[in-house]
């Protein structure tokens, strides 16, 4: 049942504004996230985003789209007539199940309301009148920021069958000009302000007031329903500071290129997520990568559990450790670890006493016999939903084939930003992208 809120919830929709935007909201980085969600004419199971800034609202709710898809179908001919019954079934889909991720309990749904403003049952912002056109228009460029919030309200729901049924009967709302930020408020307030300072930095608002992109723990929130900052595995611990990541596999994947950057460490849990999807992230646009295959996401063999876990104490990247880490190695890895045979094992492996010991020389001593759960070769797919970066303006999932080569090496290739981003996963890859034309990270 919707229930009808308490006047304490318009300080609470103030706050959600303060959280998301802070203090002031250019209306030029308003105006580019206020768009629907719109698929497209070529490619009818992918969004568009006609202007940069909501891409991490977009790119997760496609990534959900093409996960149920997946499961729908096996084979995912991307070329297959789907009508707008169904193009609606999968966006609320997606959207029902980012919001469940999020959810404590009740429900909340934004929706903006130009009728009496002043009814017991419904919350406003800033006490203005509301701008009673613009929802009717597909078009945004006249609703400036204040007349949006002085005409946001909030529904709640008791369950998800009542949240769901309401998207079902509204989702054309979600198609129309203010459907992204309709949804962005519905999820900030199922998953309680409270919540969300508790699992993320709060001290910059979660879309950036320069740039108008998503923060990091908004693309974590929308992925995995946590907001956390960081993309690791657990709770780290960095100079006594406990900063919080990833508490269990994600059902959708993230790489990013800022890891190859070193401005972040990509966990586990993200690159090996449920389903062979991942949300690629380059400095400033997030797109979506995504396969068929199955077994790129099945079960770590014992050796690359023990590569992970090696590489986990290895944060350059330079595939040594220091030999004071070997018995911590040892131990998460549940293999022997008390000290006499740790010393053995240092004198061995670090026979040249130079106080590191190399990854290779470790999987010889302890995986002599490697195994991959990983195809030698396989299929990816990419979605960028900005038209202008896709080669000739129209989106599309461009096609690849991706070959993985025996060496350790890391080649990594800065004029290629969409390889260097895959070889953060995939350390050995290459891909021979249709028609030769790589996609766009930006």
């Amino acid at each position: 049942m919707t229930e009808t809120l308490p006047s304490v919830l318009q300080e609470d929709l103030l706050s959600i504004k303060l959280l998301l935007w802070g203090n002031d909201i250019k209306a030029d980085i308003f105006s580019r996230w206020s768009q629907g969600f719109y698929f497209s004419q070529n490619e009818p199971s992918a969004l568009e985003q006609t202007h940069g800034g909501p891409c991490s609202i977009l790119a997760p709710v496609q990534a959900y789209i093409i996960k149920n898809l997946l499961l729908e179908n096996e084979t995912f001919d991307s070329k297959t007539s789907i009508s707008e019954a169904k193009q609606n079934e999968m966006l609320q889909g997606a959207l029902c199940e980012i919001v469940r991720q999020c959810s404590t309990g009740k429900y909340y749904a934004a929706y903006l309301d130009h009728g009496d403003v002043t009814a017991a049952s419904e919350t406003t912002i800033n006490g203005d009148r509301p701008f009673e056109d613009a929802l009717r228009q597909q078009t945004s460029t006249s609703f400036h920021p204040s007349k949006f919030h002085a005409s946001l309200r909030l529904k709640v729901f008791s369950d998800a069958d009542e949240f769901e049924n309401y998207v079902s009967e509204n989702v054309v709302k979600y198609k129309g000009a203010y459907g992204i930020l309709l949804f962005l408020y519905s999820v900030i307030a199922t998953k309680g302000l409270n919540q969300v300072r508790t699992e993320c930095d709060t001290s910059e608002p979660l879309i950036d007031a320069t740039y108008g992109y998503g923060s990091q723990s908004l693309i974590n929130l929308m992925i995995t329903g946590r907001a956390v900052t960081y993309v690791w595995d657990f709770e780290q611990d960095v100079g006594g500071l406990k900063l919080k990541g990833l508490e269990r596999q994600s059902k959708i994947g993230f790489i990013t290129l800022m890891e190859h950057l070193r401005y972040c460490t990509v966990g586990s849990f993200f690159k090996n997520p449920v389903h062979p999807v991942w949300v690629l992230g380059s400095e400033t646009h997030l797109t979506v990568l995504f396969s068929t295959n199955k077994r790129l996401v099945s079960p770590e063999t014992k050796s690359e559990q023990a590569r992970r876990i090696f590489k986990n104490y290895d944060k350059d990247g330079n595939n040594f450790i220091s030999s004071d880490k070997l018995q911590d190695v040892l131990y998460e890895l549940e293999l022997v670890s008390d000290e006499a045979y740790v010393d053995i094992m240092k004198k061995k492996l670090d026979s040249e006493h130079l106080g590191i010991i190399l990854l290779n020389a470790f999987m010889d001593e302890f995986f002599p016999k490697e195994e991959s759960s990983t195809p030698d070769t396989f299929q990816l797919m990419h979605y960028n939903g900005l038209g202008q970066s896709n080669y000739d303006g129209n989106v599309i999932y461009r096609h690849g084939t991706a070959i993985l080569l025996e060496s350790d090496l890391r080649a990594m290739c800065e004029s290629n930003p969409m390889l260097t981003c895959l070889l953060t996963k995939w350390p050995t890859i290459e891909i021979n992208w249709q028609d030769n034309v790589t996609p766009s990270l930006n």
